[in-house]
């Protein structure tokens, strides 16, 4: 098991995660109509790219995902942040790649998104997940299909997918239910969605 965090009184951690929320809010900027018309994407590049924004975003999702055995971090940007965070926890972390990345065999899954469908593969060996405990890190949860597809990947090999943490939460496009039961924590929730 990975090495865990110490907490500090529970003061310091909600300072913590209203920091990351206060940045992610200041810093995530909206372009309309990408990648399809009537979307309305929330890019947090410039989150990512501030150092004091991927300090806080790695921080907060570190004290939410403390106790993990591996961190998956879903192609791209939960990549960026999940190596992060799996860096700070001392743990490993998997990749979950989009459809055809990955060399043979692979364990896949179809879903929906927002916009159209996707694949995401795993590894279907070298990596024994069997058992470990392991949260689920992407940028953003939107319809949900991302994090369940993730979640199901995970699941059939094993993994105790203890949850899923994720920078940002569109919620009008319903992604929390259509991952329940599964556990989500969100750093900031869209206020105009």
């Amino acid at each position: 098991m990975g090495r865990r965090l110490e907490h500090g009184p529970l003061a310091a951690r909600v300072t913590r995660l209203n920091a990351a929320q206060r940045l992610i809010d200041e810093l995530t900027r909206t372009v309309a109509d990408f990648p399809a018309p009537g979307v309305r994407f929330k890019d947090l590049t410039p989150v990512l790219a501030d150092g004091d924004g991927l300090a806080a975003v790695t921080d907060a999702l570190a004290e939410v995902t403390d106790g993990a055995d591996l961190i998956a971090g879903i192609d791209a940007r939960g990549f960026l942040v999940g190596a992060a965070v799996a860096t700070r926890l001392g743990v490993g972390m998997l990749a979950v790649r989009k459809g055809g990345k990955l060399p043979p065999p692979v364990r896949r899954c179809e879903y929906q998104l927002e916009y159209g469908s996707a694949v995401l593969e795993i590894p279907a060996d070298g990596i024994d997940l069997a058992g470990r405990t392991v949260w689920i890190i992407d940028d953003v949860l939107a319809t949900g299909g991302t994090l369940g597809a993730a979640g199901s990947l995970l699941d059939s090999a094993g993994a105790n997918v203890a949850g899923a943490a994720v920078v940002l939460e569109l919620p009008a496009l319903g992604g929390r239910r259509a991952v329940a039961p599964m556990p989500v924590t969100a750093l900031s929730v869209d206020p105009r969605d």
